[in-house]
């Protein structure tokens, strides 16, 4: 006989009290009203507030804050002036402390809720956090559009597709507010036109600046809707004479109604083609669109808790899957016995073997997915002994955790930008032989509700 379904004893526009007991995934505060999850924006765990459903579904509903009866004293007045509508942070009304104490509990739950595994049983550790918590943003991307006549360019808001001017956005590195600022004001003075997505008409897209947090130099790219750039001798003597740091100007042509941001073609307007960053030791040239991490400071605490969860001793065969441009690779090396990595993007393993190169760094580099390389490595007699993953927030294929099951590697370091896949990989691994022994939360992006994490695993 089937059970009828538990249907929500709440109804939209009804007013309610609530007790916050933790944070979601996405920032929010979750509650629990007649047993049913409640999530709430802006709520932070211990507060109690008086809330209005705004959406109702029968697994649980979303609320708005109507009145506080007991404020968290974690929580602070945000200082950007369009936090409320621009939906790029999520957690500027939290301290930072807080912000560090609660990205270790999302990680927490992501393991309650898909694994079984004891954390107090493993190595699991607190947040590594930011000593300057702002400004730590070494691209900014900022869609340009019109406003009673006058160019804007900033970020569309939560759950909408209106457009939010920020002047000045404070987790981004100051030069790069600096270098938008300055191009609009360019753009607004030539009368270059401004691209209209609903009529698909118009020049200029996009205003993505880059900044070499070490070296200092400045990378603007300007996404346009046409390859014809009109005034483009004026514009280059304007960015020339007001922004005469900038060491590269790129324009990347995108004519395709999309929200992607890039297009296929890229031209070198002024400058050198790429910009040239550090991390660490390393020296790495990126083109417009090269991936990098935006948190140059806290990616190198993040590859050093990958580096320490590793183990190397000199002896082992190491494998950097989804290698990208190398830099995981390249940061552990010195302690390896031989490197290999892979990638499915042939433009990165071609950057990848050049940064080797610059390094004096002996690696094989190879186009192509770990479920075929692993095999085919173990076949002609190399076999790994230590795996570092860093998938993106999907996690691992299940081709992959396969693979990884069957070719036995000793260790497996995984560096994840999304606790929930990571917790379900976890399980998935575990049930082939795998034991989580530690996990690692890195915060990469203060102020948002994003949390990155180290976890290693252990062949039983």
């Amino acid at each position: 006989m089937n059970q009828p379904k538990t249907e929500l004893k709440i109804n939209k526009g009804q007013r309610f009290p609530l007790t916050i007991k933790r944070m979601g995934i996405d920032g929010e505060g979750v509650g629990f009203f007649k047993r049913q999850v409640v999530f709430v924006q802006g709520a932070l765990p211990g507060e109690e507030v008086v809330c209005e459903a705004v959406k109702v579904s029968h697994k649980f509903a979303t609320a708005k804050i109507v009145k506080y009866r007991k404020k968290s004293p974690d929580r602070t007045t945000a200082p950007c002036p369009v936090y409320d509508e621009c939906g790029g942070c999520q957690l500027q009304h939290l301290s930072y402390e807080g912000q560090l104490r609660e990205k270790k509990d999302v990680v927490r739950q992501a393991f309650e809720r898909y694994t079984k595994i004891d954390l107090e049983k493993i190595d699991f550790h607190n947040t590594i956090g930011m000593d300057e918590p702002w400004h730590y943003r070494n691209k900014s991307q900022m869609q340009v559009g019109l406003a009673k006549g006058k160019v804007i360019a900033g970020l569309y808001s939560s759950n909408s597709h209106k457009l939010v001017d920020i002047p000045e956005c404070i987790v981004q590195h100051s030069q790069t507010n600096k270098v938008t600022q300055t191009v609009k004001q360019i753009v607004q003075d030539l009368k270059i036109s401004v691209y209209n997505e609903r009529k698909h008409k118009g020049f200029l897209r996009t205003i993505v600046t880059r900044v070499g947090f070490k070296t200092g130099e400045w990378q603007l790219a300007l996404v346009t809707a046409e390859k014809e750039f009109p005034r483009k001798e004026l514009f280059l003597e304007e960015v020339n004479r007001r922004l005469p740091d900038v060491t590269s100007v790129i324009q990347n042509v995108n004519s395709e109604k999309t929200s992607l941001v890039f297009g296929d073609e890229t031209i070198v307007l002024s400058g050198k083609e790429k910009l040239e960053e550090k991390l660490g030791e390393f020296t790495f040239h990126l083109s417009a669109r090269a991936f990098f991490q935006l948190n140059p400071i806290q990616t190198e605490k993040l590859y050093d808790a990958a580096k320490k969860a590793a183990g190397l001793t000199g002896e082992e065969n190491v494998v950097d899957a989804y290698c990208g441009v190398g830099t995981i690779g390249l940061w552990v090396a010195d302690k390896a016995k031989e490197l290999r990595s892979m990638d499915v993007i042939e433009e990165s393993i071609a950057d990848a073997k050049k940064n080797a190169a610059n390094h004096n760094i002996e690696a094989v580099y190879e186009v192509g997915k770990a479920e075929t390389w692993l095999p085919k490595w173990e076949k002609q007699g190399w076999k790994a002994d230590v795996v570092i993953v860093d998938p993106p927030r999907s996690g691992l294929d299940s081709s992959l955790i396969d693979t990884l099951i069957r070719t036995t590697p000793k260790r497996i370091v995984y560096v994840s930008c999304n606790p929930s896949t990571l917790a379900k990989n976890v399980k998935d691994l575990s049930k082939g032989g795998y034991k989580l022994k530690s996990l690692q939360p890195v915060d990469m992006f203060p102020q948002t509700a994003q949390v990155e994490s180290v976890a290693l695993l252990e062949r039983n």
